[in-house]
């Protein structure tokens, strides 16, 4: 059931560095509740969303009713943190109709991510492709990281999680964890992905501990990705090439004991965080906004979050960080993902089950 939840004038907390155009006076409906665990949602036309739920159903919403589950979705490891994740659409999907999934695959004592492609025809998953599969097993249903992004190249980067237990392996290159992995629209590897030593299939980038968000911009033609820290050290990153970010080498953060993970915040060779958020705010999705209908945020960053219930917008010029905002704060729910829609509106999936519109006042 669709309803109205109300008229908002611009809700938010002011952060130091203000934003010098603030989120203008907007209004927030309820598209549809009842979801089960929704982790990520794509639009597919006016009104009709595709949505995947944790627990290994992918529906279609649309008019204000939700979609049996969709035929032909991978059994996933559904525990704690794993199960269906990720849900993208190529960028020619209006010609080619690939879409793609990103999933927990396994039992408990040896599972990974992995990465697949299918053509959604009369509510089922036909010509289904495993394209990605995480290297080596483990033994935890934590940090797998998961989202997707593709490049201006229609190559497409995944990100994958350190494991947890496995925190040291994300220095380490011969292995996925906690890692970056970049791969054609097929699954075949890119030729010009950078030559690191002893490098995994499709290696980008290393250090990394649990990028949840990732996002392409195609005006600076620039990649970002956020990142769960520990207790603290939430960041994000500007994702290049061959580079190393540190983890669990160089963090701003502390174990969830109290006890020091690192003592260094800085190292030769690796990179600073573009943002770093502590006390921790849990990064989730992220999106670049270049839409029309809230012009004020053009070129900024949203991300959403769940420990602080909020998007957190981060304002950029020149590469620098000038100014954060933090938005939608009277929702209060863990806000899981974001899309911004054909008109600029802005799209907000909570862990609780609902699919959000932001419009314009």
């Amino acid at each position: 059931m669709k309803r109205l939840i109300g008229l908002i004038g611009a809700l938010c907390l002011s952060l130091p560095g203000m934003a010098q155009t603030p989120m203008p006076d907007y209004q927030v409906r309820e598209v549809i509740s009842g979801l089960h665990f929704p982790w990520a949602v794509v639009i597919l036309s006016e009104g009709r969303f595709l949505v995947s739920e944790k627990s290994g159903q992918l529906r279609i919403v649309e008019d204000g009713q939700i979609s049996a589950p969709i035929q032909g979705v991978p059994e996933v490891f559904f525990k704690s943190q794993g199960g269906l994740m990720d849900v993208v659409l190529h960028p020619d999907y209006a010609e080619n109709g690939w879409l793609y999934l990103t999933y927990a695959h396994g039992q408990e004592n040896g599972n990974q991510l992995r990465l697949m492609r299918a053509k959604l025809k009369d509510n089922k998953l036909i010509e289904q492709q495993v394209l990605f599969s995480a290297e080596p097993l483990k033994a935890t249903p934590v940090h797998y990281g998961g989202r997707l992004a593709f490049l201006q190249d229609n190559s497409l980067v995944l990100s994958s999680g350190d494991g947890f237990d496995y925190r040291e392996q994300a220095q380490v290159p011969s292995n996925h964890l906690g890692k970056m992995i970049r791969l054609m629209d097929d699954g075949s590897l890119p030729t010009d992905n950078p030559a690191i030593e002893g490098g995994a299939t499709g290696l980008y980038s290393l250090g990394h501990r649990n990028p949840q968000g990732l996002a392409f911009d195609p005006v600076r033609k620039q990649l970002f990705a956020n990142e769960h820290g520990p207790k603290g050290g939430d960041e994000i990153n500007l994702i290049e090439a061959g580079k190393n970010y540190g983890w669990p080498v160089i963090t701003y953060g502390k174990d969830y004991s109290g006890a020091q993970i690192s003592p260094f915040t800085e190292y030769p060779g690796m990179q600073q965080p573009l943002v770093d958020w502590t006390p921790s705010i849990a990064p989730s999705a992220l999106v670049v906004y270049r839409g029309a209908m809230f012009s004020e945020l053009t070129g900024d960053l949203l991300s959403t979050t769940l420990k602080s219930q909020e998007v957190r917008r981060v304002v950029l010029d020149k590469g620098r960080v000038t100014a954060q905002e933090s938005l939608f704060t009277e929702l209060a729910t863990r806000l899981r993902d974001i899309e911004v829609g054909p008109r600029g509106e802005i799209y907000l999936l909570s862990d609780d089950g609902r699919l959000f519109a932001i419009t314009r006042h």
